[in-house]
């Protein structure tokens, strides 16, 4: 249910509260939303009555907000970002259903959309969009119909399906294959969300490490990346190693893929209904492959 009338001013209110708060004047925010100084001083006081709450104050000739204002317009800047991005989806999708994702930037990148470019020309009715998150988050909060889950079956409130297992290899700038133990006197570069990935794989390789340091990353392809330019050594997924060995930026330090713990899960929230949209993906990523391995 929506609330009442008086809970809800005006766009042109909140838009005029906003500017004011970001570019610190009322001058600049007239200047900005193409209004006159005193348009926006009414908007701002018609603000002011309807919530009840002092928003602003003046000084001089300009406005200053309060702190009570300058809170409102924080939250009010998140109202109005939240509503571009949902007229932004729907004018891009137009009559096409839309299906939004929240996906890992680099699986998303190198796994997810070859597989989405064959989903979109078998269903031109659906339109996918796509949004990276690092980590889980609450499924009914977020206005996601589904979202890449790396690790076990460890997030709650939500089903899973099998899209492929994690194996790693070793990479860097300049080629030649390098003994598990040799591996220890080179720079090695870490994931943050990813604590103990290299330990991991040396105990694999029946290779004692501890206390292993080096620069830390929050992504793979900034690791990559790093790698590339020669800081170190990157433990890659297989995904983004085969596109970097193909791209001739990096190459492979050991002879296979190691296999270690974690999947890539899609994942939906179990108290939604599945849509028509999402069902059509999952068995698309079902009919490909996803779920057999690699």
């Amino acid at each position: 249910m929506i609330a009442p009338r008086r809970f809800l001013p005006s766009i042109s209110s909140l838009l005029a509260l906003e500017a004011v708060e970001r570019l610190g004047t009322a001058t600049a925010a007239a200047e900005e939303l193409s209004l006159t100084h005193s348009a926006v001083s009414r908007q701002m006081k018609a603000l002011e009555e309807q919530i009840g709450v002092t928003l602003f104050r003046r000084e001089g000739k300009g406005l200053a907000l309060t702190q009570a204002g300058s809170d409102y317009a924080a939250s009010v800047r998140g109202y109005l970002q939240d509503l571009a991005r949902a007229s932004l989806k729907i004018r891009a999708g137009g009559e096409r259903q839309s299906l939004n994702l929240a996906v890992l930037p680099a699986f998303g990148t190198h796994w997810l959309l070859p597989r989405l470019k064959a989903f979109a020309a078998d269903n031109p009715e659906i339109t996918v969009n796509l949004s990276t998150r690092l980590r889980p988050f609450d499924v009914l909060r977020e206005p996601f119909d589904a979202a890449i889950h790396f690790g076990g079956q460890d997030w709650q409130g939500v089903d899973y399906q099998a899209l492929t297992r994690e194996e790693m290899i070793p990479a860097a700038a300049v080629p030649g294959l390098v003994a598990p133990a040799d591996l220890l006197g080179l720079p090695l570069l870490h994931l943050e969300s990813r604590p103990g990935a290299w330990e991991d794989w040396f105990a694999r390789h029946d290779t004692p490490a501890e206390r292993l340091r080096g620069m830390l990353f929050d992504q793979f392809t900034q690791m990559a990346e790093a790698a590339a330019l020669g800081l170190g050594v990157a433990l890659l997924p297989r995904f983004l190693a085969e596109a970097e060995f193909a791209r001739g930026r990096l190459h492979p330090l050991a002879d296979h893929y190691t296999p270690v713990e974690g999947a890539y899960w899609l994942v939906w929230p179990q108290l939604r209904p599945v849509s028509p949209a999402l069902a059509r993906l999952r068995a698309a990523l079902m009919a490909s492959g996803g779920a057999a391995g690699r």
